[in-house]
């Protein structure tokens, strides 16, 4: 199969790619930088995406952003340009598009899950019309080497001493190791069911601070001395994040972790067939891909 993956060259999309590759399929990977070139950003139309649909069998759209941005906003990345896509798929005749959203943004008016919602609704919504066979992916937590997020929680765990917002000690996490998430990913979009809402999450849920306390382990390091970050200097510490637009930690992501982000774990493992990598052995998915 001939394969779009938008956000080919990103995160979870490149473990997307190389797993398509290697299962014999042609995944295309498109970007600003690719040829023909594609600014997501700027795709709002399923006019911009038709070109890129042109013997296409299946569609992958693992785009993300976090933060708002001028190159980057994140109407236009999470909302406009994959309903347009979406709408494109459509008319093109390309049925099977899955999407890359994320657990807990139901309930949440953060902009970040607003925007992934509409996205979603769209897709669900003309899989219920009929017009395409969509599935929406919602993982927890993703680990794994270039997150933003698994490098913010590796920094914290080499500390000897932590401050920890309240949230990060108490929200629970269910970690997806990256390749599991590409596994099944790869794996739903060469297929034509199922269809509609899919969550995913690891084996095992746990908080934050615990999260960071195995990570710390695994690392063979003694635990660290832990306290507790008092409410105002938490609020203050995400809302200087907000001015530095590279920071996984700002005010949306404590909005975010205002809620368990857990599910349950058997629907990770009915996609692979297996139990997915549990908290304990992550670290070592740093070094074996």
């Amino acid at each position: 199969m001939r394969i779009l993956v938008c956000g080919g060259n990103g995160f979870i999309g490149r473990h997307i790619v190389n797993l398509l590759a290697l299962a014999g399929h042609d995944p295309v990977a498109r970007s600003r930088h690719s040829l023909p070139a594609l600014d997501y950003a700027k795709a709002t139309t399923p006019e911009a995406w038709l070109p890129h649909l042109a013997g296409v069998d299946a569609v992958v759209n693992a785009v993300g952003v976090l933060r708002d941005s001028p190159s980057r906003p994140i109407d236009a990345m999470h909302a406009q340009a994959p309903i347009a896509l979406f709408d494109a798929c459509a008319a093109a005749g390309v049925r099977r598009v899955v999407q890359i959203s994320a657990l807990g943004i139901e309930g949440s008016a953060t902009r970040y899950a607003t925007t992934k919602r509409t996205a979603d609704e769209h897709l669900l919504a003309l899989t219920a019309a009929g017009h395409l066979q969509g599935c929406v992916v919602r993982p927890s937590v993703v680990f794994g080497a270039g997150g933003a997020s698994s490098e913010m929680f590796l920094s914290m765990a080499r500390l000897p001493a932590l401050l920890l917002p309240r949230p990060v000690l108490q929200a629970r996490v269910q970690p997806v190791a990256v390749r599991d998430l590409a596994e099944a990913v790869a794996g739903l979009v060469t297929r034509p069911e199922p269809v509609g809402m899919i969550e995913i999450g690891g084996p095992l849920p746990l908080p934050l601070a615990a999260l960071i306390t195995s990570l710390r382990a695994q690392m063979g390091r003694a635990p660290a001395r832990v306290g507790t970050l008092p409410g105002w200097l938490t609020r203050a510490s995400a809302r200087a994040g907000d001015w530095v637009s590279a920071s996984p930690w700002c005010s949306e992501t404590l909005a975010m972790l205002a809620s368990d982000n857990v599910t349950d774990p058997a629907g990770l493992q009915a996609l692979l067939g297996r139990p997915g990598i549990a908290p304990a052995q992550l670290l070592a998915t740093l070094r074996h891909g």
